[in-house]
């Protein structure tokens, strides 16, 4: 008996730091996780960035409880979109986003940097803030430009119409669960770039996702009404379907 009290003491006293350690963690205020994905297609805004072939994708992470959030995602990009650069495209983010009950907010500041990539001298960089609410399934968002829009200004369109700073765009984006693991998504964005009325447009996109085991496969109908974005003579917002599969981490 005393040996059965000893041996069960010891082995509680042994799992004690393990227990605590998981409690620790799971009262930790930090979050850190990752995703990977590839994609048939590219798609920004209804855009292609990939000239309608593959790419793959990956980011990292980091949120704290009190809302704060940071983050990097990265894709790789066409050099016909962005030629002379390395054919990635790099974004980091920062913000603040709270929920309550269904309702939520989210603001903060993303930074589009295509290493070396540049148009007529001006590089394609640019910086965003953005604002977003949201009430379940339904989020819509404005981001606003605080540097010209993708390098479009004068010297870059060879036009008197000058900088492109202060281009908005407004989304809607739906998310619904219709079935445990199954999850219709659309969206529809109004693109305005100041100064550069001809560049205006709208996207929409239609789709599905799944998860299988926590691989997400998707699929989805993007489309834009305009014809103007082109790269070695094809339309890159013409309506395309998009298929997708990603696992976070």
């Amino acid at each position: 008996m005393r040996k059965t009290i000893l041996a069960a003491a010891v082995s509680a006293a042994a799992a004690m730091p393990g227990l605590a350690n998981a409690q620790a963690a799971a009262q930790s205020p930090h979050t850190l996780t990752g995703n990977l994905a590839i994609v048939s297609d590219y798609r920004f805004r209804g855009i292609s960035q990939t000239f309608e072939q593959h790419a793959i994708q990956g980011g990292i992470d980091y949120s704290h409880a009190s809302g704060f959030y940071l983050g990097n995602w990265n894709s790789s990009v066409s050099g016909l979109s962005y030629p002379g650069g390395g054919g990635i495209e790099m974004d980091f983010y920062g913000g603040f986003k709270k929920a309550f009950g269904d309702f939520g907010f989210d603001v903060g500041l993303l930074y589009y940097y295509y290493p070396k990539a540049t148009i007529a001298g001006e590089k394609f960089d640019t910086l965003e803030a953005y604002i977003a609410g949201s009430w379940k399934w339904l989020t819509l968002k404005y981001s606003l430009t605080m540097t010209d829009w993708f390098g479009v200004n004068s010297i870059s369109t060879g036009t008197t119409n000058g900088d492109s700073e202060g281009s908005g765009y407004l989304e809607l984006n739906a998310s619904y669960e219709i079935a445990p693991k199954l999850t219709l998504i659309g969206h529809i964005g109004q693109q305005t770039v100041k100064n550069y009325g001809n560049l205006d447009y709208t996207d929409y996109k239609i789709g599905a996702t799944y998860d299988l085991s926590g691989w997400v496969l998707g699929a989805a109908y993007v489309d834009t009404d305009t014809d103007v974005f082109t790269a070695g003579g094809k339309d890159m917002g013409k309506g395309t379907a998009v298929l997708s599969v990603s696992k976070s981490f």
